[in-house]
């Protein structure tokens, strides 16, 4: 019999998605091939603490009345200390430790920063262990909505217009803000510049409403991008990195309708609120599937993202225009990502599976 693969499922974190990640995991945990990998489970408090955690889905199940959450539990979840193990130990709430075993692969299922944004990533590369994902650079690019749109418009793809706000220029000169943003014209989306799971955005209709929008970004981030409103459907691709050697693929495009709420906000993604259908695959012609997978795969390697990402457009009358390159992007098994690759033929399971061996074969000599 094989022995089976150790996975490091790491989840929770310190952003405002904490619960998203917690729900995340609880559909790895469910899904993830139990003859092929031995799963161990470590929650990151919202202080930053990592614990050893229950191998148990149903502990963080999405509860639109009570949203998962990582506790302290006591336990501390020690990394190796250098480059030359990859050994895990535990130390519980009594002070007793004890060897987790060696740790094969990690799994990082983290949303938004400290865990999105290269440092999780970083602290995994300091010690030489493989995970599940983009590096340190095409983490830390994607996360930024700023610099992502920077880099790909280097590469020849179309962006929405937009103005980046730091918290001290629009204390210090609220004047010059709103004279960039007349040039792009209301109504305007106001985003946290390294946030996800669309939380602080809202969309601003004068000058009144991007107070308030500017102040809900915010209080997710100090830096935040006020972007023009595009009219068109919104499409959304996922995106497999390539075996070594090989090239990243393109999922079916999935769509996102929105009929009676304003835009796909939180509580559409993940509470299963009203108003929003996923459709996957979206229905258009020949030369519009294949344009839009070229340019998802275009947008993924131009960040140097690795692994998986979410690669979201709007569809104007003058053609595809990228909004986002998410590197880890909504994982639950209703999410987006997961529900256009199992329309291209790969199920949740085996999209775990996949992820995984990517991380492994990264690492092959």
């Amino acid at each position: 019999m094989t022995q089976r693969e150790v996975v490091a499922l790491l989840f929770g974190g310190r952003s405002s998605e904490h619960s998203i990640s917690c729900a995340t995991a609880a559909g790895v945990l469910a899904a993830i091939d139990r003859d092929r990998y031995d799963v161990i489970p470590i929650g990151i408090t919202r202080d930053g603490a990592f614990v050893l955690e229950r191998d148990d889905p149903s502990a963080f199940a999405l509860n639109p009345d009570h949203l998962p959450e990582v506790t302290d539990n006591g336990s501390r979840v020690r990394w190796p200390e250098s480059a030359t193990s990859r050994e895990l130990t535990v130390t519980d709430a009594g002070g007793q430790t004890r060897s987790l075993g060696d740790v094969d692969v990690v799994f990082p299922i983290l949303h938004g920063p400290y865990g999105e944004d290269g440092t999780v990533q970083g602290m995994l590369e300091l010690v030489d262990l493989p995970y599940v994902g983009s590096g340190v650079l095409g983490s830390a690019l994607g996360m930024d909505k700023h610099y992502t749109k920077t880099v790909l418009m280097q590469h020849g793809l179309a962006v929405a217009p937009w103005v980046t706000v730091t918290k001290r220029s629009w204390r210090d000169d609220p004047a010059s803000v709103r004279a960039a943003v007349s040039e792009i014209g209301y109504p305007v989306f106001v985003k946290p510049a390294r946030a996800g799971s669309s939380v602080g955005v809202s969309a601003a209709a004068d000058d009144a409403a991007l107070d308030a929008a500017l102040e809900t970004a915010f209080a997710e981030d100090d830096k935040a991008l006020i972007e023009a409103t595009l009219t068109g459907r919104e499409i959304e691709v996922g995106v497999l990195g390539g075996r070594p050697g090989e090239p990243a693929r393109a999922s079916l495009p999935g769509e996102i309708v929105v009929s009676g709420r304003g835009f796909y906000d939180f509580a559409a993604k993940y509470l299963d609120a009203p108003g929003i259908d996923l459709v996957c695959p979206a229905p258009m012609d020949a030369a519009q599937l294949a344009e839009v997978r070229e340019q998802a795969v275009r947008a993924f390697d131009a960040i140097g993202a690795e692994g998986l990402s979410r690669v979201d457009f709007f569809l104007t009358d003058d053609g595809f225009v990228v909004n986002e390159v998410n590197t880890m992007p909504g994982f639950t098994p209703i999410s987006m990502f997961p529900k256009c690759w199992e329309a291209s033929g790969v199920d949740y399971p085996a999209l775990i599976d996949e992820l995984i061996q990517l991380a492994l074969a990264k690492r092959e000599p």
